[in-house]
C-alpha cells in the first residue's frame, strides 16, 4: 500500500459550499484574514476542493455543483439560507467586523458586550454564510444573563 500523501485529520473540518468559491476565498482572505492553501479548480473556473485556514484552523470551501445532487443547489443562496454560523475569536471585534463589512459582509448586529461576557458581532457574507466574532470579555453578568435568559423563556398557558 502506498505511503498517503498527507496525515490524517484528528478534527473535524466544516465544507461550505458558495456559489463563487474563488470570490469566496478571496473574500475570506481580504474579510476575514484567511490564508487559501490549496485550491483545486475545474477548466470551467469552479472550485472543486479548496483549503483555506484561519490561524491553522481549516474550512474546505467548494462551489455548488447541483448536477451531482440530483439538480438541487445546497448553497445558502440555492436552498435560502444556512442554518450554520461559523465562529471566531479574535483580538479586536469591533476592528474585525469593520474589516469583514468593508470588504462587503452584511452587519447583522453588533459589535455589543453581551450577557455571557464578550463583545460579539454577527455578520452574512455575500455569499450567504453567515458568522459570528466575539473577543471574550470579563466573564458573565449575572443580572443580565438573567434578563436575557427571561426573553428566551416561553409563556405556559
Amino acid at each position: 500500500m502506498a505511503a498517503p500523501h498527507r496525515p490524517p485529520r484528528r478534527e473535524v473540518v466544516p465544507e461550505i459550499c458558495v456559489e463563487g468559491a474563488v470570490e469566496a476565498i478571496a473574500f475570506y482572505v481580504e474579510a476575514f484574514g484567511a490564508e487559501e492553501m490549496f485550491t483545486h479548480a475545474l477548466d470551467d473556473g469552479r472550485v472543486l476542493h479548496a483549503e483555506i485556514s484561519f490561524d491553522g484552523f481549516v474550512i474546505f470551501v467548494v462551489d455548488d455543483f447541483p448536477e451531482m445532487n440530483n439538480g438541487v443547489g445546497t448553497s445558502p443562496k440555492a436552498i435560502g439560507g444556512s442554518p450554520i454560523v461559523l465562529h471566531r475569536d479574535v483580538a479586536d471585534v469591533d476592528a474585525a467586523t469593520q474589516q469583514a463589512v468593508e470588504a462587503g459582509a452584511t452587519l447583522d448586529f453588533g459589535p455589543e458586550d453581551m450577557f455571557w461576557g464578550d463583545r460579539y458581532a454577527r455578520l452574512t457574507d455575500p455569499f450567504g454564510h453567515r458568522w459570528s466574532l466575539a473577543t471574550p470579555g470579563p466573564g458573565p453578568d449575572v443580572e443580565a444573563t438573567v434578563a436575557a435568559e427571561k426573553e428566551f423563556e416561553t409563556p405556559n398557558d
